[in-house]
């Protein structure tokens, strides 16, 4: 594997890397890969006043993963964590954890003192919450059957 880099300027190109990269991990619906690429297109449009700012990582030139996150509006300091998503590919080399480093040390730099992440209660999401979990991570709150019965949000939060 070669060295990864790191991108956080939006280009047009890269809705599709993300389309790509969304679709092959079979976590996501057609709905959430389509919403994934509305926020790039969105940046695209409106450039940082959209309120989406992204950190992209390449290998040799090829997209491999990429995280999504903005200010919570009303906030003084807490953002929310939107997207993190690795190729299936490469999973299990570390590219989310330094993603998520990159993303975290971003959002200081605007700024930000909270960091607050959504995913699933589902069984098939132990690994994601687990990760999550590992890098420091708390579990701030779960509602339950939010996005479906037996499909719950488990909110987590970090200070950095």
């Amino acid at each position: 594997m070669g060295e990864m880099t790191y991108v956080e300027d939006v280009r047009p190109e890269y809705g599709e890397d993300v389309r790509r990269i969304t679709g092959s991990t079979d976590f996501f619906t057609q709905e959430e890969v389509a919403i994934a690429v509305e926020l790039v297109e969105e940046r695209l449009s409106r450039g940082t006043v959209s309120g989406y700012y992204f950190v992209f990582a390449f290998i040799e030139g090829r997209m491999v993963g990429y995280t999504s996150y903005g200010h919570i509006a009303g906030t003084q300091s807490s953002f929310d964590l939107y997207w993190i998503a690795v190729d299936n590919h490469v999973r299990g080399k570390n590219i989310g954890t330094e993603l998520i480093k990159k993303t975290e040390e971003a959002i200081r730099k605007h700024g930000g003192t909270r960091i607050y992440v959504e995913t699933s209660s589902k069984p098939m999401y132990v690994p994601t919450r687990a990760f999550y979990e590992k890098r420091g991570y708390v579990v701030e709150a779960i509602l339950k059957d939010f996005y479906r019965k037996d499909d719950g949000k488990v909110i987590f939060v970090k200070v950095v």
